[in-house]
């Protein structure tokens, strides 16, 4: 018999429940029994115990659902040696909900800051399998991560209907597409909707360049721009600051994000009519589009023979289009960045798209 724990933690994302129902149906249709404990809320529910044991039919009709059956918070890796407040060391809880419950593994769902925390629990002594989590698409030691392609979809939708307005009004029209330290979502989601202008943090973006390429656009007898922007978009100037400096300056920012600051500069500036479009938290829902749905049950099936096999320590990714799996101390604390000079950027400017820089 083997007993798992499950948790989901971070940001919530299409494909969590997906994923989870992989694992289940491989141990389920294995010769060998398991018990599955669900953890509920991230790490929270293994730092102070609450969970329940599931059942088959917890995992019955999720495939197409989007969000997490189990819930999920960050519980951030900083401050995971921190006493909580009430005294509470909680990687030593974690450890003790773990052992006194006789588990094998811990499954654990989730991105950047998951991986940390699972990649330290390995290193106290746990069983650890993880699986890529994060509309990001920025962990390390995997070409994609379950939940990207489906906020590609959402925002390159919400680039498409922008597009209808914008060009009815002759308008610019800043989209702000999630990814404050990586920028695969907004790369994707423009080039896939057609924008004009992408600017992401990897590419530190020029003011002048941005308006020279409206102007040119208007040169060409095109009376309207759409740009899709990061969350995490910056310009030259800052990402040649110092952390320390940069932090004093966004101090007196006063515009809900960057994205606005762009568009006011833009109106400003060219005196054309500008516009902020942001779909949001939008990105992260609904349910899974059919990649995801395939994608996250093939990693959730190699988890589930990784743990019938007692191969532990690894996160489940996917290689030239095929599932591997790969060490987590590989992973953990390491960002998949692009590559300024990456084909698919170069590709991108050939088709007249500008990136401010």
């Amino acid at each position: 018999m083997k007993k798992i724990g499950m948790l989901t933690s971070g940001g919530d994302c299409q494909a969590l429940n997906a994923a989870m129902r992989g694992v289940v149906k491989c141990l389920s249709n294995s010769t060998e029994n398991a018990e599955i404990y669900g953890f509920y809320d991230g790490y929270r529910g293994l730092i102070y115990g609450d969970y329940r044991m599931l059942t088959h039919a917890d995992f019955s009709g999720i495939l197409t659902k989007g969000g997490t059956i189990l819930g999920t918070s960050r519980t951030p890796f900083k401050s995971i040696r921190e006493l909580d407040e009430n005294g509470l060391d909680k990687v030593e809880a974690m450890k003790r909900n773990y052992r006194n419950l006789g588990l094998d593994c811990m499954v654990i769902l989730g991105g950047n800051g998951t991986h940390k925390t699972a990649n330290l629990l390995r290193e106290e002594g746990l069983n650890i399998i993880t699986l890529p989590k994060t509309i990001d698409n920025d962990l390390y030691g995997t070409d994609m991560t379950f939940g990207f392609q489906s906020a590609v979809d959402i925002a390159t939708n919400a680039i498409d209907l922008i597009h209808t307005t914008a060009s009815s009004h002759g308008r610019i029209f800043l989209v702000e597409v999630m990814g404050h330290k990586v920028g695969w979502l907004t790369l994707n989601a423009g080039m896939a909707g057609g924008a004009d202008i992408i600017l992401i943090p990897e590419i530190p973006y020029d003011t002048d360049k941005v308006i020279k390429a409206i102007y040119d656009r208007q040169a060409r007898g095109s009376k309207f721009t759409i740009l899709a922007v990061a969350e995490g978009a910056v310009s030259k100037e800052r990402a040649a600051m110092s952390k320390h400096d940069l932090k004093e300056e966004m101090k007196n920012f006063r515009y809900p994000s960057v994205t606005y600051e762009i568009a006011d500069i833009i109106e400003k500036r060219t005196g054309l009519e500008t516009r902020v479009a942001v779909p949001g938290h939008m990105q992260r829902g609904g349910s899974p589009c059919a990649y995801d749905r395939v994608f996250a049950s093939r990693l959730g099936s190699e988890a589930g023979r990784l743990i019938l096999e007692g191969e532990y320590g690894f996160m489940v990714g996917i290689r030239n289009r095929e599932i591997v799996k790969v060490p987590l101390e590989d992973v953990a604390g390491k960002l998949k960045m692009i590559d300024p000079d990456a084909s698919i950027i170069k590709e991108a400017k050939m088709l007249g798209i500008s990136f401010g820089d």
